[in-house]
C-alpha cells in the first residue's frame, strides 16, 4: 500500500494482511463525488478564513473540480493500493497540483470527513427513493385504475372472508408505501445536520467557518456537539430502518401475487417476461421474480440487524467499527433500488383472470357479515343476529344447500325479521355496494380514492 496520510508515526510498514483487512477503497470509492464536494466547500472556506492562502484554496478547489469531473464522468482510476477514499482524492489532488494540495487536510479529520460524505449520499438516495417508490405507487395504480369494477375475496387467517374491490386492496399497498415515503422524508431531518469541521472529535483552534461550509454545501443546519458529530450513525440507522419496514411491504405485496398467480386461486397471469421455468418439469411457470424481491427483503432487514450490532457496544468518540457502516448502507440501498425497478415493471405485465374471480365471488359465505347488518337495521341486537346468521350457514352447509334456496317459510324460521329482500344482498356487487363507512370498499368510494390517489402522485 503506498503512503499513508498518518503513516509518519509508524517506524515500519504495516504487513500486507493489515492493509488489505483494513482497506475500505473497494466499496468507499463510490463517496468520491461527495468527497470532492465537500473538500471543495472546505478548501474555499479555509481561503476565506486566511487559514491558508488564497492562491493556494484556489488552486486546491480547481484541482478538485477536474478530479471531480473525471469521477462523475467515470474516468477516475482508482487506486485500490490505496486505504480508502480520501487517500485517493488526496493523491490525485497532490499528482496535478503539489504541495499544495497538502494544505487541503487542515482543520479536517477523516472522522467528520467520511460522516459529510455519507450524509451528502444518503440525500441523494433518499430522493432516488422518493421518485421510485412514487413510479411503483404510480404503477399498481394505474392497474387498479385499469381493474376498477373488478370484486374479489377478500381473506382473512387465508380464508375467504369478504368481498372487496381489487383496487381497493391494491391502494391497501399505495397507503403503505405513502407512509415509507414519510419516513424517508421525515429523516432528512437528521441528514441536514453538517458534521464539517468537528475534525477528530473535539474541533480545532484554528478560525474555521463551519456555516460557510454549510451553506455551500446546502445542509440545513450544524451539528451541536463534536463528539456525537464523527460517532453517531443513528441517521444511517433511521434510512435503514425505514427501508426495512417498506421491504416488508413490498414482500407482502410479492406473496399476495404469488398466491393469486398458483392455480388453486388463479386471479392472476403474471406475463412469461417476468417468470421462469424449470429444469425438470416442462410445464412449469414460475413467478421467480416475486420469490427475490421476497427473499431480497432479508437483506435489507439484515443491514439494518448489523448496523445496530455495530453500534450497540462502541464507547465514544470514533471506532474503526464504523468504517463497516458503508457495506450495510449500500447493499440494503442497491437492494431496494433493483427491487422498486422491476416491481414498477412487473405491474405493467400482469393479467386478471376476471372469469375464475367471477365463480369464486358466488360463495355466499362472503356475504354473511352483510346478513348480519340487515338483521341489525331491522332492530336484532348484534349477538343474536350473528347467532342467526351462524346456524343458517351452518344449516345449510350440512345440506349443500345456498341461502338465496330458501324461501320465505324457511327463513322465518330463523329469525321473524328475515324476509325474501335479504335475497338481493346476496351478491358481490351488492356487498360491496354496501360498505360506504369512509375507508370502505363501495365503488363510490374506491372511485374517489383513485381520483385522489391520481392527483396526489402526479
Amino acid at each position: 500500500m503506498s503512503k499513508k496520510l498518518w503513516g509518519t508515526r509508524f517506524p515500519k510498514r504495516t504487513s500486507l494482511l493489515t492493509d488489505r483487512f483494513t482497506s475500505s477503497i473497494s466499496y468507499d470509492q463510490r463517496l468520491a463525488k461527495y468527497d470532492c464536494l465537500g473538500s471543495i466547500a472546505h478548501a474555499r472556506m479555509l481561503g476565506r478564513q486566511r487559514i491558508i492562502p488564497l492562491k493556494d484554496a484556489s488552486l486546491i478547489v480547481k484541482g478538485l473540480e477536474s478530479i471531480l469531473k473525471d469521477v462523475v464522468n467515470g474516468k477516475f482510476k482508482f487506486d485500490l493500493n490505496q486505504e480508502d477514499v480520501h487517500s485517493n482524492i488526496q493523491d490525485a489532488l497532490f499528482k496535478k497540483i503539489g504541495r499544495s494540495a497538502d494544505k487541503l487536510h487542515t482543520a479536517r479529520s477523516r472522522n467528520d470527513q467520511v460522516v459529510l460524505d455519507v450524509k451528502m449520499f444518503m440525500r441523494d438516495e433518499v430522493n432516488e427513493f422518493l421518485r421510485l417508490i412514487t413510479l411503483l405507487q404510480k404503477s399498481i395504480l394505474k392497474f387498479a385504475e385499469n381493474n376498477s369494477q373488478v370484486i374479489i375475496p377478500g381473506y382473512t387467517h387465508l380464508q375467504m372472508a369478504q368481498c372487496v374491490l381489487l383496487a381497493h386492496h391494491l391502494l391497501a399497498y399505495i397507503e403503505c408505501m405513502e407512509r415509507d415515503k414519510e419516513r424517508l422524508k421525515d429523516s432528512q431531518k437528521r441528514l441536514s445536520l453538517m458534521p464539517l469541521g468537528s475534525c477528530a472529535l473535539s474541533g480545532t483552534s484554528l478560525p474555521i467557518s463551519r456555516e460557510q461550509v454549510r451553506v455551500e454545501l446546502g445542509f440545513g443546519a450544524l451539528t451541536g456537539n463534536s463528539i456525537d458529530s464523527v460517532s453517531d450513525r443513528d441517521f444511517i440507522i433511521e434510512f435503514l430502518a425505514g427501508l426495512s419496514i417498506l421491504s416488508v411491504h413490498l414482500s407482502r405485496l410479492a406473496e399476495d401475487l404469488i398466491l393469486w398467480s398458483t392455480k388453486e386461486f388463479n386471479f392472476i397471469d403474471i406475463d412469461y417476461s417476468f417468470c421462469t421455468g424449470s429444469s425438470i418439469m416442462p410445464h412449469k411457470k414460475n413467478p421467480d421474480v416475486l420469490e427475490l424481491i421476497r427473499g431480497s427483503t432479508g437483506k435489507i432487514q439484515g443491514s439494518l440487524s448489523c448496523m445496530l450490532m455495530l453500534m450497540k457496544g462502541l464507547p465514544l468518540s470514533y471506532n474503526r467499527d464504523l468504517q463497516l457502516d458503508k457495506p450495510a448502507l449500500f447493499d440494503a440501498a442497491d437492494t431496494m433500488k433493483s427491487v422498486l425497478e422491476i416491481f414498477a415493471e412487473l405491474f405493467q405485465n400482469i393479467a386478471v383472470e376476471k372469469d375464475t374471480i367471477a365463480l369464486k365471488i358466488t360463495d355466499e359465505s362472503l356475504f354473511s357479515v352483510d346478513i348480519v347488518e340487515y338483521l341489525i337495521k331491522k332492530g336484532e341486537p348484534y349477538r343474536q343476529a350473528h347467532d342467526i346468521v351462524g346456524r343458517m350457514f351452518r344449516d345449510c352447509s350440512g345440506k349443500e344447500r345456498r341461502i338465496s334456496d330458501l324461501s320465505v317459510s324457511e327463513l322465518k324460521k330463523y329469525s321473524s325479521k328475515l324476509e325474501l329482500d335479504v335475497k338481493k344482498i346476496l351478491n358481490a356487487l351488492a356487498s360491496v355496494g354496501l360498505k360506504t363507512s369512509f375507508g370502505g370498499t363501495s365503488p363510490r368510494l374506491v372511485s374517489r380514492q383513485l381520483k385522489n390517489w391520481s392527483k396526489k402522485l402526479k
